[in-house]
């Protein structure tokens, strides 16, 4: 991988499969040699895929002749190993017989859809292959990662062990605040820790307790092998890494189930904790959570974002940062999105009992859920433009064609 990724910036996330397609690339320069490789999913989604094609594109003038979307793959080994692959057919000259493969049943039979061009995301859309952006490609505040402990699970609580905790010392219960990580925010379980930061010398002498758990995470960093967390010893109280939002927020798991129409997100004030599974997202507005609640927004994800395994893993820099928010809504339609966004938590909390997992469960959602993301999704969609989009495949070649105009302006005719 080091020999073929040579001078390559980002290859070190790379699969081994890439590594195959640089070598053919290589192999049929100057021919009229054809290749096609069935390689897992992964190659056409997440941080992957902008370092790969955008080398293939630039450096060995690579087009796709034709594509089949992810489906199952099996083979003939005793443990019936299956995995979701794509094939991907390409050549160093262009076509103009292109094709896609779509599968509506990822285990059954794929239909053709004839292309004008096929992107690295298996798309009829220009070739845009999406890389890591520090910052977001729109005016829109800045996403951040939620703290690191770092502490060994010193510093965290069930409900049981907090109030056992502070049955054992009553002074401890003001450093107690409400931990979220991506688990306990989709399942609903709660969770707290010790949030000791700012804590004087002096109020900490007088809680032996948690005196005692602070020990032990300065023991914990010291004994690392890596240099950073060992320098980390030094402020034993805090978190490893202090992220914390100091208004209210958006909050969004970085893993989510795929099945879901929707990743839930969700609106929390400083009190809250969140962990290093969530993201956040400060000064926002209820426009802001309407349109990243979308189903406009979701597409994007679904084309963009990498995997594990299968479930969405949310990404701030290829994800967030690359997303194409509508360009200067009309007011009245802002507005709309606002009060859908709000209609959408006010529908959730008219559910208690139910757990955003529950809420959103594929084949459970409750009907004024769906209702109201319905209306919300129309809102968003107006904000874009005032003719409505057909499916997926039309929001996601918008989409690229936005992004496209905006990193590429002297390239779009």
């Amino acid at each position: 991988m080091k020999i073929v990724f040579h001078g390559v910036k980002g290859a070190g996330v790379l699969d081994y499969v890439t590594a195959w397609y640089i070598k053919a690339a290589k192999y049929i320069q100057n021919t009229r040699i054809k290749v096609a490789f069935v390689s897992t999913n992964s190659i056409a989604q997440g941080e992957q895929t902008g370092i790969l094609w955008n080398e293939l594109f630039d450096i060995y003038n690579i087009h796709i002749h034709f594509a089949h979307r992810t489906f199952k793959w099996t083979n003939e080994a005793r443990g019936k190993a299956a995995v979701h692959v794509v094939i991907i057919g390409f050549a160093n000259f262009d076509t103009n017989d292109k094709r896609i493969f779509e599968y509506e049943d990822i285990k059954g039979e794929s239909h053709e859809i004839k292309a004008k061009n096929i992107n690295p995301y298996l798309m009829d859309a220009p070739n845009v292959a999406i890389t890591k952006r520090r910052n977001p490609i729109c005016d829109i505040p800045h996403i951040s990662f939620g703290s690191m402990p770092n502490d060994g699970g010193n510093f965290l609580f069930s409900d049981e062990e907090k109030e056992r905790f502070i049955k054992n010392e009553p002074e401890a219960r003001q450093y107690f605040r409400p931990l979220l990580s991506a688990y306990q925010f989709l399942n609903g379980e709660k969770r707290w820790c010790l949030w000791l930061k700012g804590i004087s010398s002096k109020e900490l002498r007088n809680l032996p307790l948690v005196k005692e758990r602070v020990e032990r995470v300065k023991e914990l960093r010291a004994k690392s092998k890596r240099k950073t967390t060992r320098e980390l010893a030094e402020t034993p109280t805090e978190f490893g890494e202090e992220r914390q939002p100091k208004e209210k927020f958006i909050l969004i798991p970085l893993t989510s189930s795929e099945h879901r129409k929707y990743i839930p997100m969700g609106i929390f004030t400083p009190n809250y904790i969140i962990n290093n599974t969530c993201s956040t997202i400060s000064s926002i507005s209820w426009y802001h959570f309407g349109v990243l609640q979308s189903i406009m927004h979701m597409t994007w994800v679904n084309f963009v974002c990498g995997r594990l395994e299968g479930r969405y893993r949310y990404s701030n820099e290829i994800v967030y940062n690359n997303f194409l928010w509508p360009e200067k809504p009309i007011e009245k339609n802002a507005k709309k999105v606002s009060e859908k966004a709000e209609l959408v938590i006010k529908i959730r909390e008219e559910y208690p009992d139910c757990s955003l997992a529950d809420l959103y469960n594929p084949i459970a959602m409750p009907g004024p859920l769906v209702k109201a993301h319905r209306e919300l999704d129309k809102a968003v969609d107006l904000c874009y433009r005032p003719q409505p989009f057909k499916d997926e495949t039309g929001r996601i070649e918008y989409l690229f064609s936005l992004y496209n105009k905006m990193v590429n302006p002297l390239k779009v005719e």
